[in-house]
C-alpha cells in the first residue's frame, strides 16, 4: 500500500469516527446546569443556547440541546399550525425570563449577566 493509499484510508477512518465523538443528548443535559452556572452557556431570545465563550465543550452543550430544542420546536409549531419562528420567540423569551441572576443571557447580540 503506497503512502497516499495509507493516508487516505487513515483519513476515511478518522473521518467517520467524528460523529462518535459528538456530545450525547444525555451528556449535555447532564452538563447543561454546570456549564449555565459557571457561565458558560447562556439562553438568547432565539430560543436557542449559545456558548458564551470559544471553548469547545460549551458549543456542544449547547448544540446538542438546540438540536433537541430545534426537534421540539418543530413539532408544536406544526401541532397548532403556526410558523416555528414563532414558537423559537416564545420559548425565547420565557427562557431568558427564567434564567436565574448570575446567570448569562443575550441582550441585543451581548452577554449580560442576569
Amino acid at each position: 500500500m503506497t503512502l497516499v493509499a495509507r493516508f487516505s484510508a487513515l483519513l476515511l477512518a478518522f473521518s467517520m469516527a467524528l460523529p462518535a465523538m459528538a456530545m450525547s443528548l444525555d451528556e449535555a443535559k447532564n452538563a447543561l446546569e454546570s456549564a449555565k452556572s459557571q457561565g458558560l452557556v447562556g439562553e438568547t431570545p432565539s430560543g436557542y443556547l449559545s456558548a458564551v465563550g470559544s471553548d469547545q465543550k460549551s458549543k456542544d452543550i449547547a448544540s446538542a440541546i438546540n438540536d433537541a430544542r430545534r426537534e421540539a420546536y418543530k413539532k408544536i409549531a406544526e401541532k397548532h399550525g403556526i410558523a416555528v419562528t414563532k414558537v423559537e420567540t416564545v420559548a425565547g423569551q420565557k427562557a431568558v425570563e427564567k434564567t436565574p441572576s448570575g446567570q448569562y443571557i443575550q441582550v441585543d447580540g451581548h452577554w449580560i449577566k442576569k
